[in-house]
């Protein structure tokens, strides 16, 4: 009998921990011979993926990988940079792309560069290992911990606490799913906490105590649904709960179907009640009630611009790129702009964008110009503050549609079109109907899809708008039916700002609740080629 890819999955990682599968890679490198089937799926225990062969040359039989290296607390120091921009020039192909979850990621990897990289990336301090894979992914926090003189506490000695529990544990190693955590101490709550399966929220009480949020079981894709608020912990309480809540999903949560895997269904089948009961048997810790946490509004939610450093006369330069867009080049000169103003760190964000922090106060002008040069935004218009993208077409074998160009010609075109528009717009572009770029939680969402006009097969986008993530107030997005090719979709989205502004309405939020895609096409006429 056939097996289910669940049962693939879980006799590979019976028969070998991910973790064991780096002597294999030193194998696959030294002798060029081609990867074991079996071990692909490993070698993401490693931040490894096999590469789309979209702009692969027919003449070109080698198997290229994409590479994600870990970023823990989103911390880049000035010499990692250099680092990270020379390893991208010599092996990757001149690419580096931001992730979601703060992390950098590569193409065009070559089997066998992985040594050469693998000890490049350690001399500087970095690491690739379970960065992917079925265990607990880098936990995602505020990229301004202890950099912000309005945060609620600087979490990140915690958010190294829970990165060194799990990192090469082999206890934690072979999960049904991959996990994702989050802990928050931002006074914006630029962490998106609704959607991770577990995470922490600090909140500051009356008397002047600071307690976290507790919020588990969120998630995208098959696992659609925001966190479920359990009540409240002590800071010294988070890495129990944290242990305790993954030993729980290791141990229970489903092996049977991939698509049942993540802890929200967990969750949804026992009951919340039944969840939090368990949890503190196991971890030892009483989760007190408590009223929901009140949460930053969606539109306030992020950190671009120039910010004022916690450190007096120093200031932050939050700077936004498209879709996570970067590359080699840029990295290093980057880099030497920092170095020439004695600038020692960068922090990344999970809108694949980037912050440059405590950057002299007399410097920034002249930094800030130096960027605009490099083709990067410290000054991010409404459109291209919080666009993202996933990798798309050209690089993932999932992907039906091309990304990164999209988002940022969308991002473009909107912001010349309508300059003054001052309200952020989350705009997200995922290249196939799955939720890596979150386009489900985005005011304007576009999923990849395929579709056919006038007998004519297109690689496009199906449009998706209304979502947004504020505690209780989040709302998933809603679908339009409305199908646009790549070169349609800004003159279009043009339109519906345009309809927006005539609207009336005071956020574009309740604009998209109010959506009706007819009254659009009733203003405005043709709309689609």
């Amino acid at each position: 009998m056939k097996e289910s890819k669940a049962q693939r999955v879980e006799r590979i990682k019976r028969e070998k921990d991910g973790l064991d599968v780096i002597e294999d890679i030193y194998r696959y490198a030294r002798s060029g011979k081609d990867v074991d089937p079996e071990d692909i799926d490993r070698l993401k225990w490693y931040g490894l993926y096999t590469q789309n062969r979209t702009l692969q040359p027919e003449d070109d039989d080698n198997q290229y990988f994409m590479l994600r290296v870990k970023i823990e607390n989103g911390t880049i120091e000035r010499e990692q940079l250099k680092a990270l921009g020379e390893i991208s020039l010599k092996y990757a192909r001149g690419t580096a792309d931001f992730t979601t979850r703060q992390d950098l990621q590569y193409h065009w990897v070559s089997m066998k560069d992985l040594p050469a990289i693998f000890e490049k990336l350690e001399e500087a301090g970095l690491t690739t290992r379970m960065a992917a894979g079925d265990v607990v992914r880098n936990t995602v926090t505020c990229p301004l911990n202890g950099k912000s003189g309005s945060e609620i506490v600087d979490v990140g000695s915690v958010v190294k606490e829970i990165n060194s529990l799990f990192d090469a544990n082999r206890d934690f190693s072979n999960l049904p799913r991959k996990f994702k955590i989050g802990v928050s101490g931002c006074s914006s709550h630029c962490m998106p906490h609704e959607i991770q399966d577990l995470s922490f929220v600090a909140q500051r009480t009356e008397n002047g105590d600071v307690r976290f949020a507790l919020f588990a079981g969120g998630g995208l894709a098959s696992n659609r649904r925001f966190a479920d608020f359990l009540g409240y912990i002590k800071e010294e309480q988070i890495v129990p709960i944290a242990k305790a809540t993954v030993e729980i999903f290791r141990d229970f949560g489903n092996r049977q179907k991939r698509n049942r895997a993540r802890l929200g269904h967990l969750i949804k089948e026992w009951g919340a009640e039944k969840f939090k009961a368990t949890l503190e048997e196991i971890s030892g810790v009483k989760i007190v009630d408590g009223p929901y946490p009140k949460v930053t509004e969606s539109k306030k939610r992020h950190h671009c611009g120039i910010m004022p450093a916690k450190e007096k006369g120093r200031s932050h330069i939050g700077c936004a790129i498209f879709g996570g867009v970067f590359g080699g080049e840029r990295v290093l000169k980057l880099y030497e702009i920092m170095k020439e103003r004695g600038v020692s760190q960068i922090r990344t964000t999970t809108k694949q964008n980037f912050i440059i922090t405590d950057v002299p106060e007399n410097e920034v002008k002249s930094l800030c110009e130096e960027l605009e040069k490099m083709r990067v935004n410290p000054y991010p218009s409404a459109f291209r503050t919080r666009t993202t993208a996933c990798t798309g077409l050209d690089f993932c074998k999932f992907a039906i549609s091309e990304t990164k160009s999209v988002a940022q010609n969308v991002a473009l075109y909107l912001e010349n079109r309508f300059p003054a528009f001052g309200e952020p717009v989350t705009i997200s572009v995922n290249g196939c109907p799955n939720s890596c770029a979150h386009p489900c939680i985005a005011d304007i969402g576009l999923s990849g899809t395929t579709f056919k006009r006038n007998g004519e097969s297109i690689k496009g986008f199906e449009l998706l708008v209304g979502g947004k993530i504020e505690g209780q107030n989040s709302l998933f997005s809603k679908r339009t039916g409305v199908l646009l090719a790549p070169d349609e979709i800004a003159e279009f989205l043009e339109k519906v700002i345009e309809d927006y502004i005539e609207s009336g309405e005071s956020t574009i939020s309740e604009y998209f609740y109010n959506f009706e895609i007819s009254t659009i096409y009733n203003r405005k006429v043709s709309l689609v080629k």
